[in-house]
């Protein structure tokens, strides 16, 4: 069985990605589900690079706000 390559994004990549947006401000749009949770492993939060750019490309977070 294989798995595809699934690319994790930190939290500091997560805010390049969209324009330096702050940690309040994605944690909102985490709140009323504009962007995907993030993953914990281990001691890290991480975001799943794919489920992210699935939001962005349905116009659900605008970014530049």
């Amino acid at each position: 069985m294989s798995y595809p390559d699934v690319k994790y994004i930190t939290f500091n990549e997560l805010c390049r990605k969209l324009g330096g947006r702050s940690r309040s401000s994605i944690y909102r749009d985490m709140k009323f589900g504009r962007i995907p949770a993030p993953i914990k492993i281990g001691a890290r939060v991480l975001w799943r690079e794919d489920e992210l750019q699935a939001a962005l490309d349905s116009k659900q977070l605008m970014t530049g706000m």
